[in-house]
């Protein structure tokens, strides 16, 4: 296998990446051995129209590329995810016209976490999602499944370090949002305009030199016996807000 290669798993997200990327992308298609004969037909109708060879092997061999992931009796061997470059993020988004909303996420270290990100991310329009270089999930073939194919169509930049990335973001007229336990109630927020979402670490939160560049914090109110959410559902929660605030009457 090509040390360049990354893995696609799991019927939705294997479809998906079979259905919209260009072939180049794919190196090997493994389909399990037995699987159900309407599904074994999508994925070599597929295959044919991109002129790909589906190689059959038994569940094991598809356990042992996916670290026993839930692969569903499909695994892609994939070209190694790409990642945006910033700069050229920014200038694609601003010369298109937009005021851009960017998320950025503040050391997510759990893939499941990033994947369900991502997810949220392409339901609600964001325009790119920004991550560090270090000490946080990167684009895995994890992260691919648990987007359902949302990977392939969120740009993802990945820089050496967010304060000074955020320093950029204001000379370039974005505002900062960030979460925290006191801050305005998310319900009043208004997204509109150049506009970078900042979502801490599952454990400690936005960092204190990051917490210092922020324009504005918010806050989800919560009632119950615990006072935290899981970082990829507050996510959720805020980027509904944003969507709520952005497309008023559409």
């Amino acid at each position: 296998m090509s040390s360049n290669s990354d893995f696609v798993f799991g019927r939705h997200a294997g479809l998906d990446f079979l259905k919209t990327q260009d072939p180049e992308k794919v190196n090997k298609v493994f389909l399990q051995k037995g699987v159900r004969e309407d599904f074994a037909n999508q994925v070599y109708q597929l295959a044919r129209k991109k002129h790909l060879i589906v190689q059959n092997v038994p569940k094991n061999k598809l356990d042992q590329l996916t670290d026993n992931g839930n692969h569903q009796g499909l695994v892609l061997a994939v070209s190694s995810f790409e990642y945006a470059v910033f700069d050229e993020l920014l200038d694609k988004l601003e010369s298109d016209g937009k005021e851009p909303f960017l998320l950025m996420l503040d050391s997510i270290e759990d893939p499941h976490n990033l994947g369900s990100i991502l997810r949220t991310c392409d339901a609600t329009g964001v325009d790119g999602v920004i991550i560090p270089q270090r000490r946080a999930s990167g684009l895995t073939s994890v992260v691919a499944k648990t987007s359902t194919g949302a990977i392939d169509y969120v740009p993802v930049a990945r820089v050496n370090n967010l304060v000074q990335t955020t320093k950029i973001l204001k000379d370039r007229g974005y505002w900062l949002f960030g979460t925290a336990m006191q801050g305005q109630d998310y319900r009043q927020w208004d997204a509109k305009g150049k506009t970078v979402l900042v979502i801490g670490n599952e454990g400690k939160g936005i960092s204190p030199l990051l917490l210092k560049q922020m324009d504005q914090t918010l806050t989800i109110p919560m009632i119950g016996h615990v006072q935290s959410l899981n970082a990829s559902v507050a996510t959720g929660v805020l980027l509904y807000q944003m969507f709520a605030s952005r497309h008023q009457g559409k």
